[in-house]
C-alpha cells in the first residue's frame, strides 16, 4: 500500500509539472506556433489550476497516511519533496509567466520631445496627431510592450506594434 502512495505521489508531481510546464514551452513568443500547439496549451491552461490544486491536496493527504505508517528517512524526503514540488506547480500554475517577461511599464508618461532622453536619436517611432494632438511613440518600446493606451486629441488611441 505504503509504495502504490509513493508510486502515485510521483505520478501527481509530474502531471502537474507536464500541466505547468508544458505550456509554457508550446506558447513561445518571437517564435512560430502551430495551432495544435497553441491549443493544446491553451486547453492546459484552463484546467491546470485546479488539477493542479487537487493533487497538491491529494499529495498533502497522502504524506500524512505515509508518515504515519512509518516510512525510511530516503522515503520521507522523497514525499516531502513532491509535496513541495506539487505545492510549487499550484502556485506556478496561477502565474502568468508572459507578465515575467513582458512587464508593463510602471507609471508611463509623455514628455517634451527634447526632454525623452531614453530615445535614441536613430529610433523609429509611431507618430500621431489628431486634433492638432501630436504623440509618438518609440518603437523599441512599443516591441516589448506593444500596445499603447491613450488619449490623442480627445480621442482614445491604441497603438501597437
Amino acid at each position: 500500500m505504503r509504495r502504490a502512495l509513493l508510486i502515485l505521489m510521483l505520478v501527481l508531481t509530474v502531471v502537474s509539472a507536464v500541466l505547468v510546464l508544458v505550456p509554457a514551452v508550446l506558447i513561445r513568443p518571437f517564435t512560430p506556433q502551430s495551432w495544435t500547439d497553441l491549443e493544446l496549451a491553451y486547453l492546459m491552461r484552463a484546467h491546470n489550476r485546479w488539477m493542479t490544486l487537487a493533487a497538491a491536496g491529494a499529495g498533502m493527504l497522502m504524506v500524512l497516511g505515509l508518515w504515519r505508517g512509518g516510512l525510511g528517512k530516503l522515503q520521507r524526503w522523497v514525499t516531502l519533496a513532491c509535496v513541495v514540488l506539487l505545492v510549487g506547480f499550484a502556485v506556478l500554475a496561477r502565474q502568468n509567466h508572459f507578465e515575467w517577461m513582458f512587464r508593463p511599464m510602471p507609471g508611463p508618461d509623455y514628455v517634451e520631445w527634447a526632454k525623452a532622453t531614453h530615445v535614441a536619436d536613430g529610433d523609429m517611432v509611431l507618430a500621431v496627431e489628431i486634433n492638432q494632438d501630436a504623440r509618438a511613440f518609440p518603437v523599441p518600446a512599443l516591441a516589448y510592450h506593444h500596445l499603447v493606451n491613450t488619449m490623442v486629441g480627445g480621442v482614445p488611441v491604441v497603438a501597437t506594434y
